[in-house]
């Protein structure tokens, strides 16, 4: 997959989906935006779409987590 998505996308591409990414987690512990910047350095506008995402999406990050589970956790 890595190779795969390498190929596919721009290196700023990649760093946009990492950074949604490690999102995630924290805004399923409900740790608010502000904090999460701080802890991320990921803008609050990229935080608040990854939230909408998560609550109005098609489930593709609720898919991802499930399937992730503890490792998630511990990331």
């Amino acid at each position: 997959m890595r190779a795969f998505l390498e190929d596919l996308c721009t290196p700023a591409e990649l760093e946009a989906m990492s950074d949604r990414w490690r999102v995630v987690p924290l805004l399923l512990q409900g740790v608010p935006y502000r904090e999460i910047h701080d802890r991320t350095a990921v803008s609050v506008t990229t935080i608040g779409r990854v939230a909408r995402t998560l609550e109005r999406g098609a489930g593709g990050y609720a898919v991802a987590v499930d399937a992730l589970g503890d490792r998630l956790e511990r990331a």
